[in-house]
């Protein structure tokens, strides 16, 4: 029996900004895979009418004169629908790039994108859970693909395209695994929660070593160093709380506000979502949204709670 063709289209964008709602893209690149084979390619240029961010020409290098004689976004989207289709989207944290080019397609076509979308970001945090980065680059250096002329589109494109399909077959093979462990699942989550207990034990008792370490060391011990080379040591360091509206102008002068306070973009975000601010607060807050991403998670509930 003939083997079923499986086509996906492998992208990249680059972009003005990183609020799709008000950013455009740059550059657009994308490879067409059958079977997990590259068969064809498409990519180009797109001069955006608008500013380009100076950080993001300081990410991918695309200047207003490269972009200048390219086609507008107008005049590239009819080419890039066409060479998607309707076939699945596949892209590094996809839901960036889908944004994008959704947002593209409802300002010039008046249609909205309905491509299924597979996040390869995702599936290698899936297969890899502890790898310290999910980045495309800790992507292609752990399946040997030679990523050059990083963040420029095709060269993105190309380094995913050759990665994915050994990314997928490992993923498929954990997904196969784990459907045939739905029939135990009533087993597999008293299992997790015995695993679970062990680990907050486990650290438990990592703290009472830790306890007799430092004992030792405020006693005068001297380093110690393991048979198998790691050296345990004592550090002290001292750190100070700040009241920020007295810094804050200094900060800002020096250009490190940014840097020295991080924003919590998890309170804000339940902020927008209840009842304390008016509806006009909410919109400008929306407004300042710059990027988006996507992450999925399973919560343990407390007996009682």
């Amino acid at each position: 029996m003939a083997r079923k063709k499986v086509i996906e289209i492998v992208l990249d964008t680059e972009t003005t900004g990183l609020d799709f709602t008000k950013e455009k893209m740059v550059e657009f690149a994308a490879v067409r895979l059958e079977n997990g084979k590259i068969k064809d390619e498409f990519q180009t240029l797109i001069n955006p009418e608008q500013h380009i961010r100076k950080s993001s020409m300081a990410i991918h290098g695309i200047t207003p004169e490269m972009v200048a004689d390219a086609p507008t976004e107008a005049e590239a989207m009819p080419k890039i629908l066409e060479f998607i289709g309707d076939y699945p989207i596949v892209a590094h944290n996809c839901i960036f790039d889908y944004s994008f080019l959704n947002e593209a397609s409802l300002r010039t076509c008046g249609k909205e994108l309905n491509n299924p979308r597979i996040d390869s970001q995702q599936m290698f945090k899936e297969v890899y859970p502890d790898l310290p980065s999910h980045g495309l680059d800790a992507l292609t250096q752990r399946f040997k693909v030679e990523l050059t002329n990083h963040h420029r589109a095709m060269a993105d494109t190309m380094g995913l395209a050759l990665s994915y399909p050994k990314l997928k077959k490992l993923y498929l093979q954990k997904y196969d695994w784990e459907v045939k462990q739905l029939d135990n699942v009533e087993y597999l989550f008293e299992r997790f929660l015995r695993i679970q207990n062990t680990i907050t034990t486990l650290q438990s008792e990592l703290q009472d070593l830790k306890s007799v370490f430092k004992l030792y060391f405020e006693q005068g011990g001297e380093p110690i160093i393991a048979q198998t080379g790691e050296t345990l040591v004592y550090n002290s360091k001292q750190s100070f709380g700040y009241d920020l509206h007295q810094i804050k102008d200094v900060l800002e002068e020096v250009g490190a506000l940014e840097k020295a306070v991080k924003l919590n973009t998890g309170f804000v975000d339940r902020l927008v979502g209840g009842s304390r601010l008016d509806e006009e607060k909410r919109e400008l807050i929306k407004d300042a949204r710059q990027e988006i991403t996507e992450t999925r998670n399973i919560q343990v509930i407390k007996a009682g709670k």
